[in-house]
């Protein structure tokens, strides 16, 4: 009897660390996208991005291309936020979601070249790595540096 017991016990314990295994190793929804950590809840992130855009309108993709930040989906994990560099013509598919009530992932995931939707190209994949490392650079002092000052001085 005490055989069965453990030879049950180690099945699902073997189940439930296989499973765990298995987690590490799934590529998510955005396999290739750069994560950045925010400290600052999703609502007030959400919030800074909006003014940051109100102050910094050029970096609001155009109208033409309908990209409208949120959830496509009431109950969506992803919220979704569009940059635009004008002197390149390209936009920036980001997405936020929440870590915590104090702390947000923010997700550098695409960027689309040209005049048409239609030619994105996945950061961390889609670029050698230069131009990947010169995008991220991109990134971080047009966009994301501006925005975390900006939540600094909100606190």
């Amino acid at each position: 009897m005490l055989k069965k017991i453990i030879i049950g016990l180690f099945i699902i314990l073997s189940g439930v660390g296989l499973y765990k295994v298995a987690g590490l190793f799934s590529p998510g929804t955005f396999p290739n996208a750069e994560t950045y950590g925010i400290d600052s809840n999703e609502n007030e992130l959400i919030k800074v991005i909006r003014q940051f855009k109100e102050t910094n309108p050029k970096y609001v993709p155009p109208e033409k291309f309908n990209l409208l930040d949120g959830r496509y989906k009431a109950n969506d994990y992803w919220y979704r936020v569009y940059f635009y560099y004008p002197e390149t013509k390209e936009i920036v598919y980001t997405w936020i979601r929440p870590v915590n009530s104090e702390a947000t992932t923010l997700g550098f995931v695409r960027i689309n070249k040209g005049d048409q939707l239609g030619h994105w190209k996945d950061i961390n994949r889609d670029f050698d790595s230069s131009e990947s490392k010169d995008q991220k650079r991109k990134f971080t002092s047009l966009i994301l540096n501006p925005i975390k000052e900006m939540i600094k001085h909100e606190n």
